[in-house]
């Protein structure tokens, strides 16, 4: 069977259950060392109960006093969502009454309450999927040079699988997990792959990390992969925690049930067009950790001839090599998802949200593939589930398009220090405060940073109207006419203002411009531009 949910073990502790689940119970704790120790810990509060109930009263500030030093860990360990947790806040609270403040407890907290799924770090589709009983523990480990990863608890969903691992030194003490993974095809690299039941690869990991964390967290994705039966996960590991060596893991995973309880609605290419962006929607998934709604989108025949003519022009002007289409010219949707009452469950990109509301309310994951087709791109976007999956509704709020543009300004980089330069396009305002060339490593040639180069940086900051185009690429020209590309440095940052506008603070760097002539010219080569549609596209997801 698999593991019991809390409420149910502390159920069996207080002799509640019905004869037939005790003993199932009772059979399982035998073999399951994780639900053992809940148990335990649930027999310790009822003995720290009947003891408190003979102590004599106590002062009336003692709770205060208590939960002051009780704060780091629940802060630490102990999720704050879901109610059969609110009674293992009170078991943790017992335990370290009875055995005092300075007892070592092995394991952590986060494995006795559930490990890492059951803590705030799990995004909130891996905790509903514990809740409902698809956490399976395995407690596989290797260990070499004193040092041991141990793969703990595993969620099946037929979208996902997600592991939680910890690293351990000799005497067992978890440490740093941050893992630095590198290509599947690679040597001497961190790798975690899947294979599933026909040895096809799987290479669609994530990692997460959290700094203090006792858990560090994997994640294959099967979104857009066909029906899966098994899954092997395979950790191949030549570092831990700056400690060189060999971990080989395999992980076997078996999806059949998971795929008994996952529901696919055809959603029968329906499609329409607004602002020379069409929309293409394929199919929502329910299953237990996220709803996934899986859609096309792309420019119309008459803006596809429009951009591409523009894009000739960029290239006679600046250069066939330096105006790659791949991933600067693309489309994108704005909607939200409401249910039978007309209540928005999900946002996705929407601006006309409410400020106390995230722009994307209830997003898990979104990611986009660029199709043969200029401005093509298949989207899958991941949400948190709902309990009531009966006729959610999906409204198209508008449509963004990543365009080319042909604006530019002339700066002298020598004397912006002195003498920044200011301009304005279309609502954004923007300052470019200074140049500069510094050494250092670089990521360009490889994901590891092996070498360092010399760079050409610019900086810029100002402000940008809530409805103006987000600024997009940029390409540098010299004095002598020959073009550089560049790359943003970090990102573009925005921060409301008090006029409802943004913030902005941006930088790009070059590589290949070796010599700062006296004059350059920054040419915009891409824009995002927002449409709002007026008359709501509805799509019925059910």
């Amino acid at each position: 069977m698999n593991c019991p949910k809390a409420d149910k073990l502390s159920q069996y502790v207080d002799n509640l259950l019905i004869e037939k689940e005790h003993a199932e119970i009772q059979t399982h704790i035998k073999s399951c060392e994780g639900c053992m120790r809940v148990v335990e810990a649930f027999k310790e509060e009822q003995q720290f109960i009947k003891e408190t109930l003979q102590t004599p009263t106590l002062p009336d500030d003692f709770a205060s006093i208590v939960l002051e030093h009780l704060e780091p860990y629940e802060q630490k360990s102990i999720p704050k969502r879901s109610k059969p947790w609110k009674r293992i806040l009170l078991t943790a609270a017992g335990i370290v009454l009875a055995l005092g403040i300075t007892a070592t407890f092995s394991p952590s907290f986060a494995q006795l309450i559930g490990g890492f799924f059951g803590s705030e770090q799990a995004d909130e589709g891996l905790r509903i999927a514990m809740e409902e009983g698809l956490v399976e523990r395995v407690n596989l480990e290797v260990t070499d040079n004193g040092m041991t990863l141990k793969v703990e608890d595993v969620v099946i969903d037929s979208s996902r699988v997600g592991l939680s691992f910890q690293v351990l030194n000799k005497d067992g003490k978890p440490l740093d997990t941050k893992l630095n993974l590198g290509l599947a095809d690679s040597e001497n690299e961190n790798k975690i792959i899947g294979f599933d039941q026909n040895g096809k690869e799987i290479n669609r990991v994530g990692t997460g990390w959290w700094e203090g964390s006792d858990y560090g967290f994997a994640e294959i994705s099967l979104r857009e992969q066909e029906a899966i039966e098994k899954l092997t996960v395979k950790f191949d590991l030549v570092e831990l925690n700056g400690v060189s060596g060999n971990w080989q893991l395999e992980v076997p995973v078996d999806l059949k049930k998971m795929n008994k309880l996952t529901t696919t609605i055809p959603l029968n290419d329906d499609k329409t067009s607004s602002f020379g962006v069409a929309v293409n929607m394929e199919q929502v998934q329910f299953s237990a950790s996220s709803t996934e709604l899986l859609y096309e989108t792309s420019f119309t025949k008459e803006e596809s001839i429009k951009v591409n003519e523009d894009i000739k022009k960029l290239k006679k002007e600046l250069g066939e090599g330096i105006i790659n289409d791949n991933g600067k010219y693309d489309t994108s949707i704005q909607y939200h998802i409401e249910n039978e009452d007309k209540k928005v469950i999900y946002y996705h990109n929407n601006y006309l949200a409410d400020e106390a509301d995230s722009n994307n309310l209830g997003m898990l994951q979104s990611s986009g593939k660029g199709m043969e087709q200029l401005g093509q791109v298949a989207w899958n976007e991941s949400f948190v589930p709902q309990k009531d999956k009966t006729k959610l509704t999906l409204v198209l709020d508008g449509v963004y398009k990543k365009v080319p543009t042909d604006f530019s300004i002339k700066i002298k980089p020598k004397e912006l220090n002195k003498a920044p330069v200011s301009f304005e396009y279309e609502g954004n305002f923007i300052t470019i405060k200074k140049t500069k060339k510094q050494s250092e490593f670089s990521l360009r040639k490889s994901l590891i940073p092996v070498e360092k180069e010399d760079i050409f940086k610019i900086e810029m900051e100002g402000s940008r109207d809530a409805l103006a185009p987000e600024l997009g690429e940029w390409v540098l020209t010299d004095d002598k006419g020959k073009s550089y590309a560049t790359l943003l440095d970090g990102s573009y940052l925005y921060k409301k203002d008090k006029s409802d506008g943004y913030e902005l603070t941006m930088g790009l760097k070059s590589y290949d411009l070796k010599e700062v002539p006296d004059e350059l010219t920054l040419h915009l080569i891409s824009v995002t531009r927002f449409e709002e549609v007026k008359d709501k596209w509805i799509v019925p997801l059910y």
